[in-house]
């Protein structure tokens, strides 16, 4: 019996851990969801593609400080939620 890969998104990533992106969703169809996600993608946030989450803005958490190869991003929480990861 194979165990399926526990999969969060990224937003729930603890501050310091890594993990591998599994899955990107499209946003909200009214606000131009396709082209968010295409726009994640574009930046580095692919299947497959190993990520770090560095830090978290003061106050409230955001915007969360990504390092995905050998660049770093500022992500806003909502952006974050898109992105499905599997956790190392």
């Amino acid at each position: 019996m194979t165990l399926a890969p526990t999969l969060i998104k990224l937003d729930t990533l603890p501050t310091g851990s890594s993990g591998t992106v599994v899955h990107v969703a499209p946003g909200d169809p009214a606000d131009d969801g396709a082209d968010l996600a295409r726009r994640l993608m574009e930046l580095g946030f692919v299947p497959g593609e190993k990520i770090r989450l560095l830090k978290r803005g003061m106050p409230g958490g955001e915007p969360l400080a990504i390092k995905v190869g050998n660049s770093t991003f500022a992500l806003r929480r909502f952006e974050a939620a898109l992105i499905s990861i599997q956790p190392e």
